[in-house]
């Protein structure tokens, strides 16, 4: 068991949203003891990263460090998204951050949790699915892991606005949350141990208990409004940071 509190957090974007966003972001981790035990990252805290043997993306140093410095003080998990599960061993043997590129399972409380970013399992957009298949296979991670990290990481600058499924029409994110709701559902009625379902991926936050007695818990995206959420016992609850008043 890691504690009582879960902290979650999830789709940042680091590397193409504001500045403020990732300053927002260091001060949450600075206040995160106040608000729970431990915390989840879940997915897509970077827009792209991906560590090589002997280098790591400059653009995540800071955000990395206070990840290191928190799980000092605490439990820090983190599951791998779309944007960022090429993470390697660093985070675990340099950082201590437990890290799943696909999914972790703990204990909080006396739930049982399966964190699942949540990309590639409900996507109705064949673009969107295409891709996530080539993103994910081995062979792609191999030939990318030949480039030079310069010329790799800017080769994912000029790619990225291209990438993915990036539409903005309500019905289509509704749709989209709603066809995840109905996934973590189903899962947990696969796995009936489970008391706590937690996704990312669609930026729609969401809590829902089914009748099994189980929950699902989207926190939303962290870039829109500083969203993130606190599970306990007592149930899940969706939040908005203020920076001004850490």
């Amino acid at each position: 068991m890691l504690g009582h509190a879960l902290v979650v957090v999830s789709d940042a974007h680091l590397g193409v949203t504001p500045p403020g966003i990732e300053e927002a972001l260091l001060a949450f981790f600075e206040a995160v003891p106040d608000q729970g035990d431990c915390l989840l990252v879940n997915g897509d805290l970077f827009d792209f990263w991906y560590s090589y043997r002997r280098v790591i993306p400059r653009r995540g140093f800071h955000v990395a460090a206070a990840l290191a410095r928190l799980a000092r003080r605490m439990p820090v998990l983190m599951v791998g998204g779309n944007h960022d599960r090429w993470g390697g061993d660093f985070w675990q043997r340099d950082l201590g951050v437990r890290f799943d590129p696909h999914r972790l399972s703990f204990r909080v409380g006396d739930r049982q949790v399966a964190a699942i970013h949540g990309d590639g399992l409900t996507e109705a957009n064949r673009r969107a699915a295409l891709l996530h298949r080539i993103i994910n296979h081995r062979a792609t991670s191999a030939v990318y892991r030949t480039l030079h990290p310069e010329i790799g990481l800017r080769l994912v600058e000029l790619l990225s606005p291209h990438l993915g499924d990036h539409t903005y029409d309500e019905a289509k994110l509704a749709l989209a949350a709603e066809r995840q709701r109905q996934w973590a559902e189903r899962l947990m009625a696969r796995e009936p141990d489970l008391g706590l379902v937690v996704m990312g991926h669609t930026h729609q936050s969401a809590t829902m208990r089914t009748a099994g007695g189980g929950e699902y818990l989207n926190p939303g995206a962290w870039f829109d409004g500083y969203r993130y959420a606190v599970a306990t016992a007592a149930g899940a609850e969706l939040r908005r940071f203020s920076p001004t008043a850490s």
